[in-house]
């Protein structure tokens, strides 16, 4: 049986890596806030003296890799392949920034700097078949950053106080080499609007006080994972609409 041209056991044998990778992913978490080390001999050995399933992060991660073969599908050489294995490779740590953000109110230096070394490593593969993405990539890296450089000086400028963190400006960073110069540019976009509607929403429901801080990585992450599944010109088509009020026309 195949879907989107994949076989289903394809399906089954994601779904059990990413059963695997989130299962590890809260371990991998408390290293990061606790400013540990992640791969060493006592991460592994308190990971099996400790096992326990962690379900939530287990299933999330099952989704997201069967979605990812779903999208980008499976083919049979190293470089047509290589969509689906750079998302792969961010998806958890897209999690780990979220969930870390969410409850420490910090993006661990680690993390961010983890993900910058993965994205300029598969810039370079890149490049060595398509010059033109690569240096698009590198340019999403100095939009992304340029984008949340002013925005975070604007707000200090304005409040007088961090209304973003430097992790945040860091993250985009590393997320352009991902997604190059115009989806780093949606992904800014969309996590703004994201936050906006999210933070009236806490606002509104008494949740949050209106001076009280809201981490913006999650806002972030869940822009990124809209942009990795859907596609360029469907959001931007909805960015348009809502910008113009609705009187934007195809």
């Amino acid at each position: 049986m195949y879907f989107n041209d994949v076989h289903v056991m394809i399906y089954v044998a994601f779904g059990v890596v990413g059963l695997l990778i989130g299962n590890i992913l809260p371990h991998i978490n408390k290293r990061l806030i606790d400013h540990k080390k992640v791969i060493t001999k006592d991460f592994f050995k308190n990971y099996v003296k400790d096992f326990k399933p962690h379900y939530i992060h287990m299933l999330l991660m099952a989704i997201i890799y069967m979605a990812l073969v779903y999208k980008f599908g499976l083919h049979s050489t190293f470089i047509q392949n290589l969509e689906l294995i750079k998302y792969c490779l961010l998806a958890p740590m897209l999690l780990s920034v979220a969930y870390i953000d969410y409850k420490e109110k910090i993006i661990p230096n680690r993390l961010v700097l983890t993900m910058a070394e993965v994205g300029m490593l598969l810039t370079f593969i890149f490049g060595l078949s398509d010059i033109n993405l690569a240096m698009d990539m590198l340019l999403g890296m100095i939009t992304g950053t340029v984008i949340f450089g002013i925005l975070t000086l604007l707000g200090r400028m304005v409040s007088g106080k961090d209304s973003m963190g430097m992790g945040d400006v860091k993250l985009m960073a590393a997320l352009g080499l991902f997604f190059g110069s115009s989806n780093i540019l949606v992904v800014s976009i969309m996590s703004f609007l994201i936050g906006a509607i999210i933070s009236i929403i806490l606002i509104l429901s008494k949740r949050r006080k209106i001076n009280e801080y809201i981490p913006f990585g999650p806002f972030i992450v869940i822009a990124s994972f809209v942009s990795i599944f859907v596609p360029f010109s469907t959001i931007l088509y909805v960015l348009l609409k809502i910008f113009t009020l609705g009187m934007y026309k195809v």
